[in-house]
């Protein structure tokens, strides 16, 4: 989907096909195997995030101040399915959804959190929230896709667009159960870390997961993609997880002493030993911040300022627009961002924003096609591209035997 969720996306696909451990095959090339429509922000292949990285394009955008454009709105409400479910692209819309279409829960959520802060989309909004209820697990959660076993990152993510719509999550129940029901299920307890897990493994066991933990916070909280800082917070401390708040408390004290010593997350991918993970830290910043208040988040904002910029401008519209969120949650200006205006390069990779605001930037349809001409090869490797692709091919062998994915397509990056 986007730098945020590419590696849960390869461990729903493993899960589906089997393995334990899989290996990382080579990525196919990266050129867009669908034409880029021109309402749509970047020009990597929108097959596995379209929706995604667009609903976060046009919240980032929204957060900033600056009207999105038209089209790019259209394009976004003309993804929904006639049930009021998303898919995470349908390249021909007007060709109705039918059951072979995947829908998922975190497209859809994603699409509510964007159209809700927008406004005048209450139509698309409410079927989508009736979609996403209509999908709950016994537990009270959600899995990526419908009927699939609840996880942390889709359970947060509805959780997020349930409070957009104006819904109150505690009271969205199945067989008596709330989405923070299940949050707390997938909490670990303190000698175990206090983390959030993923899901539990097949043997009912929890493992704490850093881009799990982070989504987790928030949605334990009752916030969205979009949170902003706790006021009077201070750190947090770890103890028995049997509210929601505890559980976010501890995932936040989590994140704090996994950031405490270099300022950053580091990726869980096959071959990627201690190598940072800017969109995870990116989530963490949002999660300390909603948690303890901004200064929480200080170290981990400061290690993005400083070193975030060339992985946002080679990943595209969903790494500035995590990194648009991070400013947000902190109260920082997103566009002095370590030297860099996060949203004249957001809005660069999409139709000119209506209105774009002071210094924000924005170009008109021919500079997308030269600037997309000119950075296709560095816009195309989309952080985690190769693995979009790799999921591409898990995809192919789990339609051959018979299974959809299920499992919410990102978990670390």
């Amino acid at each position: 989907m986007n730098v945020r969720r590419s590696a849960a996306i390869l461990a729903a696909a493993t899960a589906v096909i089997g393995a334990a451990t899989p290996a990382v095959a080579a990525s196919p090339s990266p050129s867009p195997s669908v034409a880029i429509p021109s309402g749509l922000y970047g020009s990597a292949d929108p097959t596995y995030d379209g929706v995604w990285r667009q609903s976060l394009a046009l919240l980032a955008q929204d957060t900033a101040g600056v009207e999105p454009a038209g089209k790019a709105v259209d394009w976004l409400t003309g993804q929904q399915c006639a049930n009021g479910s998303f898919a995470a692209f349908r390249a021909d819309t007007a060709k109705a959804c039918d059951a072979k279409l995947m829908v998922d829960t975190n497209s859809t959520a994603a699409a509510v959190q964007a159209l809700a802060a927008l406004g005048g989309h209450d139509a698309a909004v409410d079927k989508a929230v009736g979609w996403l209820k209509s999908v709950q697990n016994a537990d009270g959660g959600w899995g990526y896709a419908p009927g699939g076993a609840s996880d942390t990152n889709s359970t947060s993510v509805v959780v997020g667009a349930l409070a957009a719509a104006g819904e109150k999550p505690a009271e969205v129940v199945k067989d008596g159960k709330s989405p923070y029901d299940a949050l707390v299920g997938l909490a670990l307890p303190c000698d175990a870390g206090g983390a959030f897990a993923y899901q539990p493994d097949k043997e009912g066991a929890l493992s704490a997961n850093a881009d799990a933990t982070a989504a987790g916070v928030v949605g334990a909280l009752g916030e969205g993609l979009a949170a902003e800082a706790a006021t009077g917070g201070a750190a947090a401390t770890c103890a028995a997880p049997g509210t929601p708040r505890q559980a976010a408390a501890n995932g936040a004290a989590y994140l704090a002493k996994a950031v405490a010593e270099d300022g950053y997350l580091t990726s869980v991918l096959p071959g990627a030993e201690n190598q940072p993970d800017y969109g995870n830290t990116a989530d963490a910043v949002v999660a300390l911040a909603a948690q303890g208040g901004a200064e929480q988040a200080r170290k981990p904002l400061t290690w993005l300022q400083r070193n975030a910029a060339a992985w946002a401008k080679q990943s595209g519209p969903a790494a500035y627009a995590q990194l648009v969120l991070a400013a947000h949650a902190t109260g920082t200006d997103p566009r002095a961002f370590g030297g860099t205006d996060l949203v004249a390069a957001l809005n660069a990779t999409g139709p000119a924003p209506q209105s774009a605001g002071e210094a924000a930037g924005g170009h008109d349809d021919s500079d997308e096609k030269d600037a997309e001409e000119k950075d296709s090869d560095e816009k195309d490797s989309d952080d985690g591209f190769g693995i979009w692709w790799t999921v591409g091919v898990f995809l192919v062998a789990g339609i051959g035997i018979g299974f959809l994915i299920s499992g919410r397509r990102k978990q670390q990056p």
